[in-house]
């Protein structure tokens, strides 16, 4: 593997530790500010899912600038954007402000989402793609655990250390967006807007075995401007069966309840019996957990597939939120509650986390492809949002942990349902390029 194709996917892989960080950070801090706004069960869920509503705007408007500018070029707005968002959130004095600066952080996660994972398809060989893919992956999990690190290593610092907490993003974003500088513009972007000389270049800087000018000549063929500039088409055959399919790998990828585990893990916790720093260590152990479980899917994916990962994946999900549920129904102490969440942790990590962002980055064709990751990053958010607003509201409503165990059968029964969506309607696309995908669905 060429040295500037693996740079060019670790900048662009920053975009989702970013993403991974600014999502988690908060979960650690949540008690410290909620206690500061003295928030109550209302404010608290509009204060932990504000940056998701960035979000959702942020992927569903980002496609069309990624278009007009290109994805390296947005990348650069999104890395200002995320500091901006570090810093403003870490010296909020009022609710309010922390909110703004919160739905700016999800501007840029939103946006990085799309363009992260869409960049690093586009400049990948087929048979590294995957794995190149889920840099993005990797990273974004590696930034969910500094992140929770991060927590805890501030969490007796003062007063103030939910705000340090938040600020420490500024240094990973700062850096994000200087390497974007020594990066180049995806060679089928380029091809869009007709620099034909230095997408040939780009192809043979990050793929030395590709026969460029044969590959250059697949991406024109593959191209239809009438297509590529009017969103009609998105609403008709071919594209529209592939814009349900990717709204809806967006919907079950939320509704496995990951995000749940991710935000609110402290809190579940201590739901469980345990302090709060113990509470905090635990989500460590977590991250982890799904760190090393991304490492080994990245060694799996361009062997044995994306599809069977995702099946795989689906039942070991549903067996173990099953279990999750059945510890807060019956109130069951000591460690099965961590134990039964690293287990469902693991296998998401290994099947959805590692390949629905590869899925998103891939299945959709050259004419659309911008606009199609923007839709199905659009409905991974819309359900993040929902589910985060509802969690704490859902929980407050039982005066047990009942409430708990309702939330996470419901996320067993869908995981179920997604096996068999994923077995009818999801195409295995290891090993082919780009524009061979296009053909197979």
């Amino acid at each position: 593997m060429k040295k500037s194709l693996f740079l060019y996917a670790f900048v662009a892989a920053l975009g989702g530790f970013l993403f991974g960080f600014d999502t988690a950070v908060i979960n650690g801090a949540l008690p410290f500010f909620r206690d500061y706004f003295e928030l109550d069960k209302v404010m608290e869920g509009w204060a932990m899912s504000s940056a998701i509503f960035g979000c959702i705007v942020g992927a569903i408007t980002i496609g069309k600038p990624g278009d007009i500018y290109g994805r390296r070029n947005m990348l650069k707005v999104m890395a200002a954007l995320f500091l901006i968002s570090a810093i403003g959130t870490g010296m909020s004095t009022n609710i309010t402000s922390f909110i703004i600066f919160r739905i700016i952080g999800g501007l840029a996660v939103g946006g990085s989402s799309v363009l992260s994972p869409m960049y690093i398809s586009e400049i990948a060989p087929a048979k590294f793609r995957g794995r190149l893919a889920i840099t993005f992956q990797l990273a974004l999990v590696i930034g969910i655990l500094i992140a929770f690190a991060t927590d805890l290593a501030l969490i007796n610092t003062g007063v103030n250390n939910w705000r340090w907490m938040f600020i420490s993003e500024a240094g990973p974003a700062i850096l994000f967006f200087a390497l974007l500088f020594f990066v180049r513009q995806s060679p089928r972007w380029l091809v869009k807007k007709g620099n034909y000389e230095e997408a040939k270049l780009v192809i043979e800087k990050v793929n030395q075995t590709a026969d460029s000018n044969k590959l250059l000549q697949e991406i024109k063929g593959s191209i239809d401007s009438e297509v590529v500039e009017h969103f009609k088409y998105l609403l008709k055959k071919p594209y529209l069966r592939l814009v349900i399919i990717g709204v809806l790998i967006g919907m079950f990828n939320q509704t496995t309840g990951i995000a749940i585990v991710m935000i609110y893990s402290s809190d579940i916790f201590r739901a469980a019996g345990f302090g709060t720093e113990s509470a905090i260590l635990q989500t460590v152990i977590v991250g982890f957990t799904n760190l090393t479980f991304t490492i080994i899917a990245m060694a799996f994916i361009d062997r044995i597939g994306r599809k069977f990962m995702l099946l795989l994946g689906s039942v070991g999900m549903t067996i173990f939120l099953g279990l999750f549920s059945y510890v807060f129904f019956y109130d069951i102490g000591g460690f099965m509650p961590l134990i039964f969440m690293i287990s469902f942790v693991a296998f998401f990590a290994f099947s959805q986390g590692a390949v629905v962002w590869v899925l998103f980055s891939e299945m959709f064709p050259n004419n659309i492809r911008s606009r199609g990751v923007a839709i199905g990053s659009f409905s991974h958010w819309v359900f993040y949002a929902i589910l985060l607003f509802f969690f704490p509201v859902v929980k407050k409503s039982f005066s047990d942990n009942s409430g708990i165990g309702y939330v996470f059968a419901f996320f067993a029964v869908v995981t179920f349902v997604s096996f068999f969506f994923y077995k009818k309607f999801i195409v295995e696309t290891k090993g082919k390029t780009l524009e061979e995908i296009e053909k197979s669905w």
